[in-house]
């Protein structure tokens, strides 16, 4: 009862509640009697904190992004190949931890789970801050400092999943649209912040890019710790995974969400290092804007796609994406910054308006094909996985064309490959029939 007067709900909202310790173990959001005597208050306090939280997890997962291309400054010798492997190996270890992470929610509870999943970026940081201050250190243990930032990446699944609980279907949308806007944000901040606080008068000062977040880690355990709540309702059911790979479509989907998704991450992780080396002679640090206008627009393409419908829109970001690596190509030709630039925002633009109408549409094929809810819900979480795959994916692509061909413009061509196979399975499986007359 304490703990439900704390929350500032009424007496007959903390009956309903059942509150025990920071255990809720009634709750029915579809209930609106119960949804606005409390329970939206509720939510919204988790959600808040869930928001912080994961944006702290993008945070550390995408801070080797921004330090990677700083390493040669601060005494490191190492090649482009070992450079890329340094970006695109938090990305590959953050996705292979989603789907855990998505089954430690109800294993642990969404608060508890908050708290230790908070409390475990404090390793990647604080290795961080010691690994690049000895430049002696072998390129294998730094891999494996690198690898450690990937645990910010099995945030998102796990934030995700436990928001989900919270809310009623009619309010999931929004709910879980702010979350994951406000967690890819994350990998803006880390991209403008870091530059600022590791510059010194003599040079720079790598150790404060793990260190700057340490504060802001431990006020998202406390705040977790102190304000959240866990659910009692949600139950382990790993099933769902299982019975959701038995679809094509899962696996489909999962294909068209690497375009959109594993292009975010990726080209966001890169673009830092690919700026500095192909346009050395801009000092301006401009690198964040990529991943904030891909963030910013990911709620829109949700939007749009409950409109218009998620195949249409994921057409249209599919051949966006294809124009933009088109300039790209004609930028890297012409050594032209601004066109350089400007044709990665409209790339960083189209995937994230992707994102939001591919995840729009797997509620609605489960629907249409006779699917279960566990299916759609299982889907979810294995397309999150095999999407972010992505991010370690495009890297790669960059290392293995510089070293064969020496110049990023076959990577991109095969990109441009990648998005027209993507968007003639969209267009083939789910632009025809039933999925096209109900709107997938």
């Amino acid at each position: 009862m304490d703990a439900a007067r704390a929350a500032g709900i009424s007496a007959e909202a903390e009956r309903k509640h059942h509150r025990t310790g920071r255990w809720i173990r009634y709750w029915d959001p579809e209930d609106s009697t119960f949804w606005n005597d409390g329970g939206r208050r509720i939510a919204r306090r988790n959600l808040y904190i869930s928001i912080f939280a994961e944006f702290l997890g993008f945070c550390v997962w995408a801070i080797w992004s921004i330090v990677v291309p700083q390493l040669p400054a601060a005494g490191f010798a190492l090649t482009a190949d070992q450079m890329f492997w340094l970006i695109g190996t938090p990305a590959l270890i953050g996705a292979t931890l989603r789907i855990p992470y998505t089954l430690a929610v109800p294993l642990f509870g969404g608060r508890n789970w908050t708290v230790i999943s908070a409390a475990l970026l404090l390793v990647p940081t604080i290795a961080l801050a010691f690994a690049v201050q000895n430049p002696d250190l072998s390129f294998g243990a730094l891999l494996a400092v690198a690898a450690l930032a990937g645990l910010g990446g099995g945030n998102f699944a796990s934030s995700m999943a436990n928001i989900s609980f919270f809310y009623p279907e009619r309010e999931k949308g929004a709910a879980l649209g702010m979350n994951a806007a406000g967690g890819n944000i994350g990998t803006a901040a880390v991209q403008f912040v870091v530059p600022l606080v590791i510059l010194t008068g003599a040079g720079v000062a790598l150790e404060r890019a793990g260190l700057v977040f340490i504060p802001f880690i431990v006020l998202a355990m406390f705040l977790a710790w102190r304000f959240m709540d866990n659910l009692g309702t949600v139950k382990t059911d790993p099933r769902q995974f299982l019975i959701a790979t038995r679809s094509r479509h899962t696996w489909l989907i999962s294909f068209l969400y690497i375009g959109t998704f594993g292009s975010f991450v990726g080209f966001a992780g890169a673009f830092p290092t690919l700026m500095k080396g192909q346009f050395p002679e801009v000092t301006l640090s401009l690198a964040f804007a990529g991943a904030l206008v891909g963030s910013l627009s990911r709620p829109v393409g949700g939007m749009l796609a409950d409109r218009l419908g998620g195949v249409v829109i994921s057409l249209l970001s599919y051949l966006a994406m294809g124009i933009g690596t088109l300039g790209v190509i004609w930028s890297l030709g012409a050594h032209h910054f601004g066109m350089f630039f400007g044709s990665f925002m409209f790339l960083f633009i189209a995937s994230g308006i992707g994102n939001g109408s591919i995840y729009r549409m797997i509620p609605a094929v489960f629907r249409v094909s006779g699917g279960t809810s566990k299916m759609a819900a299982g889907c979810i979480g294995i397309a999150g996985a095999v999407g972010a795959f992505g991010g370690f994916l495009i890297p790669r692509g960059f290392a293995v064309s510089t070293d064969l061909a020496g110049s990023l413009v076959p990577a991109f061509w095969v990109f441009i490959g990648a998005y027209a196979a993507m968007a003639v399975v969209c267009a083939v499986v789910y632009g025809r029939g039933e999925m096209r007359a109900a709107k997938v």
